[in-house]
């Protein structure tokens, strides 16, 4: 009786070639049989190879590095500072910038806290690992609020500073831990009671300006943009080629789809297809039967009114049909392609059939083409289609839908973690609002536009921070003003250690003004001493070194900044005072290979 073995030979990319040997149920033919191949030098070579490499096979793991007690608090101390005394130097109006070295490129002179402490990385491991909770701080500020990165970092170094000193002098660090986070909670919500309406472009200028390092010219712009695109429109800034800012409006809802075929268009010269009050068809169908548009094109015709057909594709028949009647002016149509991709290609369709009161005729839904009426076509006043790009003004009829969509959108935004789907909702939204302001940031040289554009960013941020939650008095004055309710929250702690914990915030408040201050060439502690007996809304304006209503003068932070800037400092400040062990990895040297040994002495300096 024969039977079959089958030998493959694999490799990491590869699989050899399959051979089938027969053999016996005899032991000595099987003997020979694997003495034959044994003998192959096809065979001999894919063996031993695949046994060497499995002789080989070996898994390290990195050895780690565990340091317990005051030397694991000290080592992250020194790793926080070291990027905190990095970051502060940018805090105020008269902050200084950091050059950050590129390996490829210019080095980048920037002004933006949360940059700055990302491209920091120091030697030390037990140090590093620091440095990195501080960079948790300032990205989470950063990606929360958009601003408020530098006072996050100072507050969160305030606080670890002070709260060392007291754990290394017995007191129990998670009892601190607790006053701190109480602390912060009753802090936070004052701060929002506290927190006045952003009125009026005014508001939005000085907030920008502000944002932007006291640069006027950005503040204007920003006003100018958020002016014209409303509440629900979208801010950009993107790279110009000029050496002047420039800003372009877009009215509408504005496609990145063009039209499918160049004989819709009308305007011969300008090359657009302009559509007035059309009636507007959305499908996620591909249409290529011109059975499925004979009802709807007949309606069209006995109604002499224009149509915008936005479908997956139009081929075939179809496309000639739509063509051969708008050549003849039987009808006047334009059609163009579904924007979008995927998933989102549908959620976009949807927007344009909300925006226009069409029904999405979606195979999903039971709805098909040729049984559609004239009552789930959309309208609006004006359709503009280019070659690649179409804008659709509303006419605003659909006014209380497009407000539930853009609220179903906006908590989409909330809820992801992902930037992407973030930034893709905003502009949904933006496009649903009624228009989008495009920032073009031009410089003379490439340093100066990157810092330039990271500005633009901080105070668009700031900008719309202030929207949702108001402002407060800017300038460190507002956790100033904190200060004055740390007796009272200590009153209604019950423990000694936690208010002891409360107390270490109310200095840590202190941390920004002396800072501003010190930046501002002036003396901190003389600054912040004047500024405690001040009422609410006045202040020091490091701008201009005097004392006054910060409110009325326009120096105003965004009281969501503020809000997120105390409570992400405070979380990792409590978390690292906990802190009783440390584990890193050792760091491995490199040892010198063959490959790296030089023939002459003295080579390797040639």
């Amino acid at each position: 009786m024969l039977c079959t073995l089958n030998f493959f030979y694999l490799f990491p990319f590869t699989i050899m070639e399959q051979k089938r040997i027969s053999f016996s149920k005899n032991p000595s033919f099987f003997q020979n049989s694997c003495n034959f191949l044994s003998l192959g030098s096809f065979y001999k070579e894919p063996i031993k190879r695949s046994f060497w490499r499995k002789k080989n096979l070996k898994v390290e793991m990195m050895a780690k590095k565990v340091v317990f007690g005051e030397e694991s608090r000290k080592s992250l101390v020194n790793g926080i500072n070291a990027v905190a005394d990095a970051v502060k130097i940018t805090l105020g109006p008269k902050g200084r910038n950091v050059v950050l070295e590129r390996s490829f490129g210019a080095p980048q002179v920037i002004n933006d806290g949360v940059t700055i402490a990302r491209d920091i990385e120091l030697n030390d491991p037990l140090e590093n690992t620091g440095a990195r909770l501080l960079q948790e701080v300032a990205s989470k500020t950063d990606l929360k609020a958009g601003d408020g990165t530098t006072t996050s970092t100072v507050l969160t170094q305030s606080i670890v500073n002070q709260g060392i000193k007291a754990v290394a002098s017995g007191v129990n660090p998670l009892a601190l831990k607790r006053g701190i986070e109480k602390t912060c909670k009753i802090l936070i919500q004052e701060v929002k009671k506290n927190a006045v309406p952003c009125n009026g472009i005014e508001d939005i200028r000085n907030i920008a300006t502000i944002a932007a390092g006291g640069n006027q010219e950005i503040g204007r712009i920003i006003s100018t943009a958020f002016e014209k695109v409303g509440e629900n429109g979208s801010t950009t800034v993107e790279e110009s080629q000029s050496l002047q800012d420039e800003v372009d409006f877009t009215e509408g809802m504005e496609l990145d789809r063009g039209y499918i075929s160049p004989y819709f268009v009308k305007d011969m010269e300008r090359q657009i297809a302009e559509l007035t009050n059309p009636r507007i068809i959305v499908t996620d169908k591909k249409i290529t039967s011109v059975q499925e548009l004979v009802p709807l094109l007949e309606m069209v015709v006995r109604s002499k009114e224009p149509i915008l057909i936005v479908a997956e594709d139009i081929t075939g028949e179809a496309l000639s049909t739509l063509v051969v009647n708008k050549m003849r002016g039987v009808l006047d149509v334009c059609a163009i392609r579904a924007p979008g991709f995927g998933e989102r290609k549908k959620a976009y369709l949807e927007d344009i059939a909300i925006l226009t009161g069409a029904t999405y005729i979606a195979e999903e839904a039971g709805l098909s083409l040729d049984t559609v009426t004239i009552d789930q076509l959309g309208k609006a006043n004006r359709v503009v289609t280019a070659k690649e790009a179409c804008t659709i003004i509303a006419d605003g009829t659909n006014q209380e839908n497009v407000s539930k969509r853009i609220e179903q959108i906006r908590k989409q935004v909330e809820n992801t973690d992902s930037d992407f789907d973030r930034e893709k909702g905003e502009e949904r939204i933006a496009r649903l609002g009624g228009g989008i302001a495009r920032i073009k940031v031009g410089a003379a040289t490439e340093t100066e536009l990157k810092d330039k554009k990271l500005r633009y960013e901080d105070a668009i941020n700031s900008t719309k921070a202030a929207i949702q939650l108001g402002i407060t008095p800017g300038g460190g004055s507002t956790l100033v003003n904190l200060i004055k309710k740390i007796p009272e929250i200590q009153e209604s702690l019950l423990d000694e250690e936690e208010k002891l914990g409360a107390g270490i915030i109310g200095k840590a408040l202190e941390a920004p003004i002396l800072q501003i201050a010190q930046n501002s060439g002036q003396e901190g502690e003389v600054v912040l001493d004047r500024c405690k007996n001040l009422e609410f809304g006045e202040g020091y304006n490091a701008a201009t070194d005097t004392y006054e209503n910060l409110l009325e003068c326009g120096v105003i932070d965004p009281a969501k900044v503020t809000c997120w800037a105390l409570e992400n400092s405070c979380s990792i400040a409590s978390m690292v005072l906990t802190t009783e062990a440390l584990v890193v990895e050792i760091p491995e040297k490199n040892k010198p290979t063959e490959a790296d040994m030089n023939d002459l002495p003295g080579e390797s300096y040639m």
